[in-house]
């Protein structure tokens, strides 16, 4: 059995306007010596940015920046950049985040050398209607009817808008390339959906995406299966490579009297065949209970971004009720030999 350690805050909001609403959901990797933190920072009527702090360990901030790292450039990104990923992949630095415009938010990517200078590469993700997507993927009448009731928000338009596409959020990449090939985890509600690529992220074709929905139940790698994650789930924190399988930590919801409950989970995906589940931890590798997880900007939400190891504990950045930054840890060999306990 496992021990997990709820480390707590590292990252509070400050009086700068860039994140003087909250901080929350970071992407965290290790370069060298140095933590780098890239976080979404927002500010009052929920405009974000991605700001920036380094650690000089696993739980303490040395230095943070007084200005966002990142602000809004691109129509597509024009009323925020949130939650964003990194991994790097040789030597460049691939940040997703997702982009808002004001109607739609869909997974997009930049990339770095350094960290400092960045370059948008944009909308990663299918650009697809809800009209569209219900007449692709419903033809073979196996699609999961949460997908429809979920993402049919354009119904309730006087009149549809070709220019509002389904939300596909949560684009995490994977660190390194698996057979030659890129491979990213997205999110359309309520399940998470790999997408493998051959060469580049971006420039992907309209036959790529085509064949992707129209074969789009074999895509989806992880459904909510127990009742901690029972409405949705979303990718979290950008993959782990263990001997045992790629380490999943993913963020489930359940809807409850008291609204949804984001909880932290995990799970084991096969390492030449991401696309296969090796196992699944039954109830949440830790969910909301303490007082900076309860209660912020929105209740009740464990959000795992970011994780790193270091000497054999994984240490998993969260964002905390929306408004602060957390962490969790745990001994690394203890969590996988859990999860294989439930082998599927």
């Amino acid at each position: 059995m496992y021990s997990l350690k709820k480390d707590g805050v590292i990252l509070e909001k400050s009086t700068f306007e860039f994140e003087n609403e909250g901080v929350c959901n970071p992407a965290v990797i290790r370069d060298g010596e140095d933590i780098h933190v890239l976080y979404r920072a927002v500010r009052k009527g929920n405009h974000s940015t991605i700001g920036y702090c380094k650690l000089n360990d696993p739980l303490s901030v040395v230095s943070r920046n007084t200005e966002p790292l990142l602000v809004p450039e691109a129509p597509y990104e024009s009323h925020g950049i949130e939650d964003p990923r990194i991994v790097k992949i040789e030597d460049l630095f691939y940040l997703t985040y997702t982009a808002y415009d004001g109607r739609n938010a869909l997974g997009a990517l930049a990339t770095s050398k350094d960290l400092q200078r960045w370059c948008r590469c944009g909308i990663v993700v299918p650009k697809i209607t809800y009209k569209e997507f219900e007449r692709v993927t419903s033809w073979k009448g196996s699609l999961n009817e949460k997908y429809l009731r979920y993402n049919e928000y354009q119904k309730s338009h006087k009149k549809l808008d070709k220019n509002e596409f389904i939300w596909s959020k949560n684009l995490v990449l994977f660190p390194k390339k698996i057979n030659g090939k890129f491979c990213f985890l997205q999110r359309i509600k309520p399940d998470i959906q790999i997408v493998v690529l051959a060469d580049e992220l971006t420039n992907i074709t309209l036959d790529f995406w085509r064949n992707f929905f129209l074969n789009f139940d074999k895509y989806i790698v992880l459904r909510p299966k127990y009742q901690h994650e029972v409405s949705y789930i979303g990718s979290g924190c950008p993959p782990i490579e263990t001997p045992q399988g790629w380490l999943i930590i993913y963020h489930g919801v359940h809807d409850t009297i008291k609204g949804y409950v984001y909880s932290a989970c995990a799970a084991l995906l096969d390492l030449e065949n991401p696309q296969k589940e090796i196992a699944r931890l039954p109830y949440p590798l830790f969910f909301p209970e303490e007082e900076w997880e309860l209660k912020g900007e929105v209740n009740n939400v464990c959000f795992p971004s970011g994780a790193i190891v270091t000497d054999g504990v994984l240490y998993i950045y969260y964002g905390a009720a929306d408004t602060r930054i957390a962490v969790a840890s745990v001994n690394l060999q203890d969590l996988i030999a859990e999860l294989l306990k439930y082998k599927l």
